[in-house]
């Protein structure tokens, strides 16, 4: 390994607390990290799209049942699915699904080889097959449940059907060869002859190509633009830069769009609505850009707004860094589906506004969506709330109590912190709903049910910000010994029933209401034990019994993933502590 590739996977493995496994997983989990991130812009664990078993050795022979596969990401809509249930919500709340199937081979090697080209992909191709021939572990097994799944709501592929790409990474040089392109020509062929993918491509990345890749998830995202039809804002407090205008179409889809011609992935993070699909306000969108008179839409639409930290104008053009979309997000996929039809002729009223004030921002967010029905109750849950909660997290400045709560999307990502402290809003909520409201089933296959008590339940004025970090710190210990397989994998669907054990382990009363001084003591008892190595450990291991226990070796998501195996949890936990009391 050159020594360029030997320090960014030193780094990498520090930050991501996998530096007490083999060099030959470690580069599989850089690999996946540093390619599925061009497509998936929001901060993910690498356990969830590495598929070896963590255990096998495949340069001595030991493919574990991976099928020649180092990692699968399946991007949904913008959003990684690592879970059935979670798909199954998903769709039923969406009305089209734009699906990316996203698989990596990594090699150690000084080379590329043909044999291993052909032998990926076929790994790929019998991954797609409804009859495979090829033994697989819970890991590719559980995507493949996943794939099988999305194929069956094919009737929502309204952007056409997946696309599909296949990365084999080595530490050689990529120089063209013809007897390798010809490997990977097949390969491709066999691929589109299942008439399954809209696109397919196969892409050897070597050393040179695999640290460009790394760097770029280190840096935030900036873009340059032609903005001719603009005028500037004066000053306003709290904004440093401010452009009002009418953009080309074709240029704003270039401001969106990746070299490699996708849609930059998580430019609507601080939307407050979603894609909906073709509805028909979309599809009335979509007919003026297909119409004779489609140089109407400027007057037609309510236009876009972006937010950026940075914006550098250079005459007739602006340079933007580390921007969002807070207004537009349908109009935005509706230009960039329909980006064939664009002309300089179709023009978008759009905003540009340079601030990192975040009340600022809060505040634009707040008016820019008006037309949405959100109550003050939600925009306080939305905005206000994960603020404290980001400055309470703050508060912890010791090694083993520090977490970072991640309220904006990769805002922790060029930062050199262990990035397995970092906890996403949905872990949050679920880890918090699982240890103080006893609603572990909801967390994956009813998540709607339980982001529906954001602003009612969870996330709400007053609420004491204890139990919020105690869930997250439950989750990251929980987590961390998931890693280190301190945890047999086979617990990982049951992990959110695993943290309500931890409460019921560690404490025989339940939880006072979480906006009473009671909480912030009854918190503090349960970190006292959690920020202890030997004591945390313990009683996570002591939860693992109680869940084991519950399950009796039945760990299939139907059985667990229900409001009677949390009863039955709850009771297990209750005769396990009654025991010890006696």
């Amino acid at each position: 390994m050159d020594r360029i590739t030997e320090t960014y996977l030193g780094e990498f493995s520090n930050e991501h607390g996998l530096a007490r496994l083999n060099e030959a997983k470690r580069f599989e989990h850089f690999a996946c990290f540093s390619i599925v991130k061009q497509h998936h812009n929001i901060h993910f664990d690498t356990e969830d799209v590495v598929t070896g078993d963590g255990n096998a050795d495949k340069e001595k022979g030991n493919q574990g049942g991976d099928t020649g596969i180092d990692g699968i990401a399946i991007i949904v809509n913008g959003s990684l699915i690592t879970d059935i249930d979670v798909l199954e919500q998903y769709s039923s709340a969406s009305g089209s699904l734009d699906v990316q199937f996203i698989f990596v081979q990594a090699e150690r090697s000084p080379s590329f080889s043909s044999s291993k080209i052909g032998d990926f992909g076929a790994g790929v191709v019998d991954f797609f097959s409804e009859s495979p021939k090829l033994s697989r572990n819970s890991r590719i097994a559980d995507a493949a449940e996943i794939q099988s799944k999305i194929y069956h709501l094919s009737s929502k592929f309204d952007k056409g059907n997946p696309s599909c790409k296949l990365y084999y990474v080595t530490n050689g040089k990529w120089v063209g060869d013809q007897h390798l392109q010809a490997r990977i020509d097949i390969v491709k062929e066999d691929l589109r002859s299942s008439v399954l993918f809209s696109s397919v491509d196969y892409i050897p990345v070597d050393a040179e190509r695999l640290q460009t890749l790394y760097r770029q998830t280190r840096n935030a995202v900036s873009k340059t633009f032609n903005f001719p039809n603009k005028i500037a804002v004066g000053d306003i407090g709290g904004i440093k830069d401010a452009y009002i205008g009418f953009l080309p179409s074709t240029e704003f889809v270039t401001l969106i769009s990746r070299d490699s011609g996708e849609m930059l992935p998580g430019l609507f993070d601080s939307n407050v609505r979603d894609w909906h699909g073709y509805n028909e306000v979309n599809k009335e969108i979509q007919g003026t850009l297909k119409s004779n008179s489609s140089d109407m839409f400027v007057l037609m639409n309510n236009g876009i707004t972006v937010i950026a930290r940075k914006i550098v104008p250079s005459g007739n053009r602006l340079s933007i860094t580390d921007f969002q979309i807070v207004n537009g997000c349908q109009t935005s996929h509706v230009l960039f589906d329909n980006r064939a039809l664009l002309t300089d002729k179709v023009m978008v009223p759009v905003r540009i506004i340079g601030t990192d004030d975040e009340n600022v921002i809060n505040a634009i967010v707040r008016a820019t969506n008006r037309q949405t029905e959100v109550n003050e109750e939600q925009f306080f849950a939305l905005q206000e709330f994960p603020k404290q909660l980001e400055h309470y997290f703050q508060t912890f400045a010791e090694p083993n109590k520090k977490l970072y709560y991640e309220r904006r999307m990769c805002q922790y990502d060029r930062l050199p912190i262990e990035k397995a402290r970092v906890i996403t809003e949905p872990n949050v909520v679920r880890s918090f709903a699982s240890m103080f409201l006893d609603d572990a089933h909801r967390t994956t296959r009813n998540y709607k049910s339980l982001r529906d008590k954001i602003g009612k339940e969870i996330f709400c004025k007053g609420h004491r910000l204890e139990p919020y970090y105690t869930a997250a710190l439950a989750y990251y210990r929980l987590e961390s010994l998931f890693r280190l397989r301190r945890i047999e994998p086979k617990y990982k669907p049951a992990r959110f029933h695993i943290l309500m054990a931890i409460r019921l382990m560690a404490s025989k009363e339940p939880p006072p209401r979480t906006n009473s001084n009671a909480m912030a003591s009854y918190s503090e008892e349960l970190l006292k034990i959690l920020w202890n190595q030997t004591e945390g450990e313990q009683l996570i291991l002591s939860a693992v019994d109680v869940v084991s226990a519950a399950a009796a070796g039945d760990f299939r998501r139907d059985s667990i993933r229900t409001e009677p195996f949390t009863k039955k949890v709850k009771a297990v936990a209750a005769a396990k502590a009654s025991n010890v009391k006696s």
